[in-house]
């Protein structure tokens, strides 16, 4: 009998021993070995599914909270009754970034993971335009210009441009190849033409294409002279400027003769030509043009960009 009443004290003992062991192990929050990870595609109207994520020290119960964040994935607010594993952003979730909470609860504590936020949740409509696309920028070869994307509805994700050379009323219009970028180098090919950029609008389910045209290449000024007299001493010249960018005009007038110093003068229109204008001058030449000899009249158009026209010339011989 003395011998069986120590067999079950020990019996007794490595039973407490087990128990114990038992209840130390379970006496841990949970802890998280892989992240939630959220599926589907971030556009509205599509489902998003979420995942638990891994743990450890097994949790009884889980609960899941939705975030709509910032662009750059901070800025993260919790969306209020959003607490299931499927979601399915709407408008207000365009041009934002979503992530889940998960919170993994036991006996002994509770602890949360949060996803990677997803890309930014398109419209599930293509991109509108609501302001066209504008050019700025000389359009002269050599000088750069610029396309700004315009306005968009639909929160489009990527712009992408094409320039195009066109006639020079800005119709049959041609893609120039290689041409892709949002700046674009006049080139000796654009004279005589007008350029336009199209525009693409990408929001990550479908596109939209629109245009603008810009102004045609600047070209260099005209002058024609109508008629160069003198009254007198007093020279008096009628003279034609056509000019493309319709702004005032710097006339420059040169006097000249073999053997004498020239002399340049300088007058501004007052008023731009409407691509033609008609203009009178008179001016009284310095003393030492007077006299016998051979007399020159020279008169050139500058524009506000610095292009000169071709000269127009009067000999008079005296």
């Amino acid at each position: 009998m003395r011998l069986l009443g120590t067999s079950i004290a020990l019996l007794i003992g490595l039973v407490s021993l087990s128990l114990l062991n038992a209840s130390a192990a379970s006496a841990a929050a949970p802890v998280n070995v892989t992240k939630p990870v959220i599926t589907g595609t971030a556009r509205e109207g599509d489902t998003l599914t979420t995942t638990r994520g891994t743990w450890q020290n097994s949790p009884t119960s889980f609960r899941i909270r939705w975030q709509r964040c910032d662009v750059d994935g901070t800025g993260c607010v919790t969306l209020v009754g959003e607490t299931f594993r499927t979601y399915t952003p709407d408008a207000n979730d365009v041009g934002h970034r979503m992530r889940t909470l998960v919170t993994a609860i036991n006996a002994d504590g509770a602890a949360t993971a949060a996803s990677q936020p997803t890309a930014v949740v398109s419209s599930s409509s293509a991109p509108k335009n609501t302001a066209r696309p504008t050019i700025s920028g000389l359009a002269q070869v050599g000088e750069e210009l610029t396309a700004d994307p315009g306005t968009w509805t639909g929160a489009p994700d990527t712009f992408s441009y094409q320039w195009q050379r066109c006639d020079s009323a800005g119709a049959t219009c041609v893609d120039v190849t290689g041409a892709t970028g949002k700046t674009y180098g006049v080139r000796a090919g654009d004279v005589q033409h007008r350029l336009r950029v199209a525009v693409k609008a990408t929001n990550g389910a479908t596109a939209i294409v629109t245009s603008t045209p810009a102004p045609r290449a600047n070209q260099r000024p005209t002058l024609r002279l109508i008629s160069v007299r003198f009254v007198g001493f007093r020279v008096y010249a009628r003279f034609q400027a056509c000019d493309d960018s319709r702004k005032r005009l710097t006339i420059l007038e040169t006097d000249s003769k073999p053997g004498r110093l020239s002399y340049t003068r300088r007058f501004t229109t007052l008023l731009a030509p409407n691509r033609c204008g008609v203009y009178t001058r008179n001016w009284l030449p310095a003393s030492r043009f007077r006299g016998h000899g051979r007399y020159t009249v020279t008169l050139r158009a500058r524009d506000t960009s610095g292009l000169t026209s071709f000269p127009a010339r009067k000999v008079f011989f005296r």
